[in-house]
């Protein structure tokens, strides 16, 4: 398996030309790094106007392994080769190296960059990636792994160490200021025609840098006054994270931990265009799954559809609770505890269950939990701000008091068992704290029916006092200020939650309300279909476009399985359509493959093919449009993947029967909408992810038309 890594943006509060300057210092050797013992030049090269400078060097290392590996291995010390490219002109420094010890057998590549920060010209960015893929090492393969990831994560921030130390060192000699390079001030060096080892021109150090006192004219733009709005962060169009803004907003992350973070963050802004999840948030996603990039993929995407299917977005925005709810549901945030989290109170003995389900009904209520979890994420970003550290999580403070056994009646059991799923599944890592106090006797019933459904991480986070224990030492008062403790827990501080009680039986749901309200769900109003996709069938929709300038825009998420997405054009109606045959996702095989196109159709006869066929794998969001030339009828057509001509068409009278009882291969959930072509441009509802918690990426998809007047975001 080949490991990799990636740094986030280490940003030097420098001009470029100081940095390289501080830079050249580490060479031959550099004694603040002990495992570099030197290095020697092989090969360089210098531009005739010196704008290109180019160094190409073998470095002795000594790896920090057990001795009885070294002596297996057969050597003490190890050799890489490292070409630097500087440009003077563009202001950037590369840095190709790789290992030339053990090559047959292990392989690390490395690559480093520094380059002018996007935001601040006076500023330098510094960017680290690596590989390592090892093949063999006399049966130690895992050993070798864990020492050399080790040894090379530890180096990591040694060598932004190093650099400041030079640029302090620079400084404190007066150096402060390089000039840049100009074609004018180049001139060839009188050494550039002495040969190199391997044939490359070289010239010596002198010619490298010059760094006179003399050329000192303006000061370090890192000094307060001089910062250009925004420079704290590396432009969102490049896709990088900085480390000062990961440690100030995210917290302390190991190396590893922030590879994993760019790492995932890359590939949402490679698949779901238009816009992807907070940092934060993925950054919760990722501890919930012990930073398991794979795992952690497969819950995000999960979510993201979740969020994406049923709104969940917006509910901040079109969330209002009833009466009822506002009244009876005995819970509400209340301050912060002492770490900054924010902190939520809900007294659930004092809360009718069964009244509120039998008022409202499991919907309600499950979107009114979810309301609160949007709440407390915001709470969380607004104290983050507040506190000037990263706030990552809430308290919640759970009153028991009250808790008796109607409180366990069995269809409130399941609704509470359906919440807390959810509650894991879309909101890990939320919960920082929370406090249960005055535990009844009844308690240690309801933990045992609940408890096996709470992830062990959420489970370690629990406090629990029974009777009147939270009030003494080591009580609630070690994590809540006294001044916040409210009045009913023996504080001084006049809560305002509602007290909760008995719902009137006058307000519950009739037996048909209740009925029609378990089948038609608050959350089956949202715009997206789900539909399944089985071996040699097809999922397809049919859109009649009655005048030629219009677009239809689609939106849709591959939750399994890999799909082959198209885009088809006929004059006649299909025959589906002809007999007002379904023509939408239903949820029986026979319905969800409904084949639009008549098994007789020739392709490029009777109708054509609008878009070329896109490969979708499992994960993807895809978003795209396609501007109508003709009227008739439009075919979108889902298949799933395989080695098969996608220009083949399954009969599905011929497949159907093959499917019965068989489970679906492949699963989507879509989106889409016909636009008037003069309203097109100002809605972009499909071809954005409708996640509205999201921040955009760089990439804007309305740029990106073909020659047909299509687009395809991937």
């Amino acid at each position: 398996m080949v490991q990799k890594y990636q740094s986030p943006v280490r940003v030097y509060k420098y001009p470029f030309e100081l940095v390289m300057a501080a830079y050249e210092k580490r060479f031959p050797t550099c004694p603040l790094i002990p495992v570099f013992l030197g290095s020697d030049i092989l090969q360089e090269y210098q531009s005739k106007d010196g704008s290109v400078h180019i160094v190409e060097r073998s470095c002795k290392l000594n790896v920090d392994a057990p001795r009885l590996l070294k002596k297996i291995a057969g050597v003490e010390f190890v050799f890489f080769i490292q070409k630097n490219t500087l440009s003077w002109k563009e202001r950037t420094l590369l840095i190709e190296a790789h290992n030339e010890t053990f090559s047959s057998r292990i392989l690390v590549n490395e690559t480093c960059s520094y380059s002018v920060h996007p935001e601040n010209e006076e500023w330098t960015c510094f960017e680290q990636s690596a590989s390592l893929d090892i093949k063999s090492f006399f049966g130690f393969e895992s050993t070798v792994e864990k020492i050399a990831m080790k040894q090379y994560t530890a180096n990591i921030k040694r060598g932004k160490e190093v650099i400041e130390f030079y640029l302090n060192e620079l400084v404190s000699q007066g150096i402060i200021h390089i000039p840049r390079w100009t074609p004018r001030a180049s001139v060839r060096s009188p050494h550039q025609s002495l040969a190199g080892r391997n044939g490359y021109p070289c010239s010596p150090q002198s010619a490298r840098m010059e760094l006179s006192q003399t050329s000192m004219q303006r000061p370090c733009s890192g000094e307060p006054g001089n910062r250009s709005p925004g420079a704290e962060l590396c432009s969102s169009d490049a896709d990088k994270l900085e480390a000062d803004y990961i440690e100030r907003y995210l917290g302390q992350l190991t190396p590893m931990q922030e590879s994993c973070l760019i790492q995932l963050r890359q590939w949402l802004q490679d698949t779901h265009k238009g816009k992807i999840p907070k940092d934060e948030h993925i950054l919760r996603f990722l501890r919930a799954r012990d930073f398991n990039i794979e795992k952690t993929r497969e819950m995000l995407c999960q979510s993201l559809s979740w969020r994406k299917q049923y709104q969940v977005d917006y509910i901040l925005q079109t969330w209002r609770p009833s009466p009822i709810l506002e009244e009876y549901y005995a819970g509400g945030w209340h301050y912060h505890d002492r770490d900054g989290r924010p902190l939520y109170i809900l007294r659930l003995g004092q809360m009718d269950t069964k009244g509120l389900l039998k008022a409202l009904g499991e919907e309600s209520i499950l979107r009114h939990v979810l309301s609160i979890n949007e709440e407390g994420q915001k709470k969380c970003e607004e104290n983050t701000h507040q506190f000037g550290r990263p706030i990552r999580s809430w308290t919640c403070l759970v009153d028991l008091e009250g808790l008796n056994m109607r409180h366990l009646w069995r269809p409130g059991v399941k609704a509470l068992l359906r919440i807390i799923e959810v509650v894991e599944a879309n909101y890990p890592e939320t919960l920082g704290r929370l406090l249960i106090v005055r535990a009844p006797r009844v308690f240690p019933v309801l933990w045992t029916l609940v408890s096996p459904f709470i992830n062990e991480n959420t489970r370690q986070k629990f406090v629990i006092y029974s009777g009147n224990n939270y009030q003494g030492p080591g009580g609630i008062a070690d994590y809540l200020d006294k001044e916040i403790i409210s009045d009913f827990l023996g504080g001084e501080c006049v809560c305002n939650i509602p007290e909760g009680g008995l719902v009137p039986k006058t307000l519950y749901q009739s037996e048909d309300d209740a009925e029609t309200a378990d089948h038609i769900r608050l959350w089956t109003e949202t715009i997206y279909h789900s539909a399944c996709i089985y071996k040699g069938a097809s999922h397809e929709i049919m859109v009649e476009i009655q005048e030629g300038e219009s677009v239809i825009t689609w939106d849709f998420d591959i939750l399994r399985g890999d799909v082959v997405f198209s885009l088809f054009h006929s004059r006649r109606a299909p025959l589906a359509r002809r007999r007002d045959l379904p023509l939408t996702a239903c949820t029986t095989p026979a319905s969800n493959n409904v084949q639009l196109i008549d098994k007789g159709w020739i392709l490029g006869v009777d109708y054509s093919r609008m878009e070329a066929p896109l490969i979708c794998r499992e994960g993807e969001s895809i978003q795209g449009s396609h501007v109508t030339r003709w009227p008739g009828f439009y075919i979108l057509q889902w298949k799933m993947h395989s080695t098969m001509s996608i220009t083949s068409m399954a009969r599905v009278d011929e497949v159907l029967a093959s499917l019965q009882g068989s489970s679906p291969k492949c699963k989507l959930l879509y989106y889409f909408e016909v636009l008037a072509s003069e309203d097109f441009r100002g809605s972009m509802s499909s071809l954005e992810s409708c996640s509205g918690f999201s921040q955009l990426s760089g990439v804007t998809n309305s740029s990106n038309k073909s020659q047909s007047g299509s687009l395809i975001s991937r």
